[in-house]
């Protein structure tokens, strides 16, 4: 009968030939320090730890944070309407921009030292103007009509007039209200003084699925607000997040919405034909040059992104981009800022790549990059400045508002989970499973029937417990493990 072999001896436990058992030596104490894998011992290397430690300097003990009565007050209110209230400057702020960007710029256009291109000279018509309507209009002489009318396709002039022929010519597709009221308005003013009525020539006009030119402008601000709102929910929830991720996430997510803008508003709406590759092109560079520019602001203004990248990019951008009201309609400062923002330049590239009007792409592409290395430089320094603060934050143990009230909303619903687990006979377990402690078939708490308006018969929260209370008890370890345990039996059973 063959023994078993569990007791052969391990090389520690060999007898030696004297036949008893080997005395185990004990191992001396290195005094140098082992080599690394792959490298040349150092010999003579101290041990570490073995030296003395330095003497590091103890770090001041910080001041306790000053906490205004105003705070103390709102702390003690429920958490849920803490945060509530916290949030509460998003809509207030909305009001406020609306009100002074939107309502101020469009609430009454009126034209201003409006470019006029006067092919060769006719004194009589520069004085009827501005006896008729002064400081609303101002003539350039031409000596060219192709010339003229070349800057009124570029957009540079309004419209140009021929003194020679009583003619007009005009670019709807580049700027429909110019177009339609800027004639009218000079036509009135030629004859009052006994002219005969202007003809007028359209150079460029607007095909039927864009009657009224405002597809650029639409076009132009789901760009904008595509790019400020993926960096801004960067900015929100993603601050230890380094720069390479940071602009993966833009790129890609700029990608995304340039597909999905101009496949919508082209092949599915039908409002652009054609031009696809070239716009969804457009689109990417300026939403990923406004979501690093946007990107670079969040670390310096935090949670509160939203308000700067919507001043930036949606109420300072929409009455000043050309695509509404020309900026020679528009008063101050929206009329300078027709200058800088991204919202002319955007239009100006939409509409010299679906119609050929306006200027060429190369004030595009500039402001495109101020815009894009901007962001690329708020994002160098804003990341160790965000860096420092939230170091020191730690370190002093500072708090905000908002930081308080999460605290305090996810401690009260982790409390009000266990009392509705409790109500209903279950109770969560440190594995985070869901453990019924009522055996009894059909069990249900009778305030839980009715119908899903007006609740039970009872009420759920107001009226007291109709069944024997059962404590939330969190289980052991050993209890833990074993629920565990038997949780894989009744699995392997079941899948039997």
């Amino acid at each position: 009968m063959s023994t078993p072999r569990n007791d052969v001896p391990k090389n520690t436990d060999t007898p030696d030939r004297s036949g008893g058992a080997q005395q185990k030596s004990v191992p001396k104490q290195r005094t140098t320090r082992p080599s690394a894998r792959g490298t040349k011992p150092r010999r003579g290397s101290k041990v570490a730890g073995s030296s003395r430690p330095k003497q590091r300097r103890q770090a001041p003990v910080p001041a306790p944070q000053k906490i205004s009565a105003y705070r103390r007050w709102y702390g003690t209110l429920h958490p849920s309407l803490q945060l509530i209230g916290l949030q509460l400057w998003m809509p207030l702020f909305f009001i406020v921009g609306f009100c002074l960007c939107y309502v101020f710029a469009f609430h009454a256009p009126h034209p201003h030292d409006v470019p006029i291109a006067l092919v060769g000279s006719d004194p009589g018509f520069v004085a009827a103007v501005q006896k008729a309507l002064p400081g609303e209009y101002v003539s350039h002489t031409y000596d060219s009509l192709v010339a003229a009318k070349r800057d009124v396709i570029a957009g540079s002039m309004a419209v140009a007039y021929d003194p020679a022929t009583n003619e007009f010519f005009k670019a709807s597709a580049h700027q429909f209200q110019v177009a339609s009221l800027v004639p009218a308005t000079l036509s009135a003013v030629l004859t009052a003084t006994g002219v005969a009525t202007p003809k007028v020539t359209e150079l460029a006009a607007l095909p039927a699925y864009d009657e009224y030119g405002t597809v650029a402008m639409y076009v132009m601000l789901a760009w904008c607000i595509g790019g400020y709102m993926v960096s801004m929910f960067i900015g929100i929830m993603g601050g230890p997040l380094r720069h390479r991720t940071r602009m993966a996430v833009i790129v890609i997510g700029g990608l995304v919405i340039s597909l999905i803008t101009n496949t919508l508003a082209g092949p599915v709406v039908g409002a652009i034909h054609g031009h696809w590759i070239e716009l969804v092109l457009i689109a990417w560079g300026w939403i990923v040059a406004i979501g690093l520019a946007v990107n670079g602001l969040s670390y310096f203004v935090g949670r509160f992104i939203a308000a700067p990248a919507m001043i930036c990019f949606v109420f300072l951008s929409m009455p000043s981009s050309g695509g509404a009201y020309p900026k020679w309609f528009m008063p101050e400062p929206f009329a300078w800022l027709n200058h800088v923002v991204v919202g002319s330049s955007m239009v100006d590239m939409i509409k010299h790549q679906i119609y050929g009007v306006g200027p060429g792409p190369a004030r595009g592409l500039i402001t495109m990059g101020c815009y894009a290395a901007a962001g690329l430089v708020l994002m160098y320094f804003g990341k160790k400045w965000w860096e420092h603060r939230r170091i020191r934050a730690i370190v002093t143990g500072r708090t905000t508002m908002f930081m308080d009230a999460q605290t305090a909303n996810r401690e009260f619903l982790g409390k009000q989970r266990d009392v509705e687990l409790e109500r209903h006979g279950l109770t969560s377990t440190e594995t985070g499973t869901l453990k019924v402690l009522r055996d009894d078939e059909f069990w249900e708490d009778e305030r839980a029937t009715g119908d899903v308006f007006t609740g039970g018969r009872d009420g759920l929260e107001n009226e007291p417990l109709t069944t024997r209370s059962i404590p939330v008890v969190r289980p052991t370890a050993d209890a833990a493990q074993h629920e565990r345990s038997g949780e894989k039996q009744h699995s392997r059973h079941a899948a039997r």
